[in-house]
């Protein structure tokens, strides 16, 4: 197997013959964001089946192809579609983009999730803005050999949500009369949803919403030196007393209800970063 630098080299490269511009921004768009790539004034738009060594998505609602161009006058790499463990890869498949879109450029990476709250402050169709995360996914995407090339070999994790990208998120939710928290994300492995038991463990550890992607990332974009923001849609409440069947198609009109204001955060982010300059 070629090593990981070689992969993303082979990667990047890929990507540079078909757009040539320098990411400040890459955008993970899961569950609740899949329209911000509408968004893009696009340059170039790469199905992942093109780009060597990029894993292939198998969740419909994900697109599977990285847009790639200016937004709110930031220029960015966005991921239509993410890759999760329960889908059998491994966690450094899952991270792969990641590496990659920090080779191109990005110094900060965006993502977003669907979440069930545990939190009995929120509601169905809130927004959590990320401000740590608790990793249960029973795997790290750093074992394994550490090249100093790509980051050090103990990362320093007090702070892995960027302060200062947190506030920008909840000023745009004030502005934009968005209900938006700030609380702790669990990452789980999946695929199947948990029992009243392990919802009463995860809030009991601190958790305010639970998920099955974004800690991998986040772990491997903190490896590589970028700035992190991480926004959760609650799709389903998940209180042991009072806990309620629920389907995919609940959870995807959910998070589609919650896409514009998931919209609205991300570019209004993204809007105060270009006048900043």
């Amino acid at each position: 197997m070629k090593a990981l630098l070689e992969q993303i080299d082979e990667a990047t490269a890929a990507i540079r013959r078909q757009w040539n511009g320098r990411p400040r921004v890459g955008l993970i768009l899961g569950t609740g964001l899949g329209s911000v790539a509408e968004l893009i004034e696009t340059e170039a738009s790469i199905s992942y089946e093109s780009i060597p060594h990029f894993p292939q998505t198998t969740t419909h609602s994900h697109a599977g192809r990285l847009v790639c161009g200016r937004l709110a006058g930031v220029a960015v790499a966005a991921m239509e579609g993410r890759f999760h463990a329960y889908e059998g890869y491994s966690q450094k498949q899952i991270t792969f983009p990641v590496r990659v879109m920090r080779a191109l450029g990005a110094e900060i990476l965006i993502v977003s999730n669907a979440s069930g709250g545990m939190n009995p402050q929120y509601a169905t169709g809130d927004i959590m803005v990320i401000e740590d995360h608790i990793n249960l996914m029973h795997g790290n995407p750093l074992v394994g050999p550490n090249d100093e090339k790509l980051g050090p070999r103990f990362p320093d994790m007090s702070a892995p949500y960027d302060h200062g990208l947190i506030a920008a998120a909840l000023a745009v939710a004030r502005r934009e009369d968005i209900v938006a928290h700030k609380g702790v994300y669990v990452a789980v492995t999946g695929p199947n949803l948990e029992t009243r038991a392990e919802y009463r463990f995860l809030r009991a550890i601190g958790a305010d919403a639970v998920g099955m992607s974004t800690v991998p990332e986040v772990i491997v974009a903190v490896h590589a030196g970028m700035r992190v923001l991480g926004l959760s849609v609650v799709t389903d409440m998940c209180l042991p007393d009072a806990l309620q069947p629920t389907a995919l198609e609940h959870i995807l009109a959910v998070a589609a209800e919650a896409e514009p204001k998931l919209r609205k955060l991300v570019v209004g982010v993204l809007a105060g970063m270009a006048a900043a300059g």
